[in-house]
């Protein structure tokens, strides 16, 4: 902004006012534009109009003009903060008002989504999906815990933290009641921890092995076989359900794998089929008649 394109002095010499005529010799004059006028046609009839207060710019004050625009040295102010800007940087921004550089830069600076208020250079801020908070701004939906830097579970419109999360969405544990956060396992429609899902006699977990489900405890084949499973009356071996022989015959509290349940004259598989107990041994129905 510079100031204006004329003179203000005291007539020494015989001169009349351009305008109305008035003798100015020993008179405040102005001189514009090649022409000499009296003070009050001046403001009349030839003072520019400040952009900002609508009033004429007098002979006695600073005028301060830009692109054709002019203002009382008074009242070139921010529109925002009402700092002078005479001779300070500034922006003429919509309808012809001046803004400092500061509040510019604030002004034209994202908006945080928890404040409402400009994130400026040098704020330490957070950004997901081209949304932008102050650190100190962006919390859980939760316990209103500040998230700044930290993980956190986008939920619809919600963030919240680890901790509120596990709490509010994650599965829990059918054994420990606690919520599964990764990884887990499913059994029979529920979830559990990989920890948490293991063999009740050894420990060992149990995802992605083979095991044996017995009135709610779990075991590995070896351990069901050790500890759990029948022994064949036939062969002494564990019946375990695995491999060959899935299929079990019991009689009298005792128990066979269907292949080990055979004559014990000739050797015939008698499972499903007739048989005789005689002096506690099986029999076909034809081998007893040639003991």
């Amino acid at each position: 902004a510079g100031p204006g394109s004329y003179t203000v002095g005291t007539m020494s010499e015989r001169f009349d006012c351009h305008y109305c005529r008035d003798p100015l010799q020993g008179k405040k004059y102005v001189q514009k534009e090649g022409r000499h006028c009296c003070v009050k046609c001046f403001e009349k009839i030839c003072a520019n109009t400040c952009i900002e207060c609508k009033k004429p710019i007098g002979a006695d004050s600073k005028e301060l003009h830009f692109k054709n625009r002019y203002w009382h040295d008074t009242c070139f102010r921010c529109f925002k903060c009402y700092t002078s800007l005479v001779n300070e940087p500034f922006m003429l921004r919509e309808n012809n008002k001046v803004w400092c550089s500061n509040c510019t830069a604030a002004e034209d600076a994202p908006r945080c989504k928890g404040c409402f208020k400009p994130i400026i250079a040098g704020d330490q801020n957070v950004e997901y999906k081209k949304m932008v908070w102050h650190k100190d701004c962006f919390t859980c939906s939760q316990c209103k815990q500040v998230i700044g830097s930290g993980s956190f579970f986008p939920k619809g419109d919600d963030f919240y933290c680890v901790s509120c999360h596990e709490h509010k969405f994650a599965k829990t544990c059918a054994k420990c009641k606690n919520p599964i956060t990764s990884g887990g396992l499913t059994y029979q429609e529920q979830p559990w921890h990989s920890e948490c899902f293991i063999c009740s006699n050894c420990k060992k977990q149990l995802g992605g092995k083979r095991f044996t489900a017995v009135e709610d405890q779990f075991y590995c084949v070896e351990c069901y076989k050790e500890c759990v499973a029948k022994k064949c009356a036939g062969c002494k071996n564990p019946i375990t359900g695995f491999g060959r022989g899935t299929s079990v015959v019991n009689y009298e509290d005792e128990s066979w794998h269907d292949y080990c349940f055979k004559c014990t004259k000739c050797a015939r598989g008698l499972a499903n089929k007739r048989f005789v107990c005689h002096n506690g041994k099986i029999y076909c129905a034809e081998c007893p008649k040639r003991l």
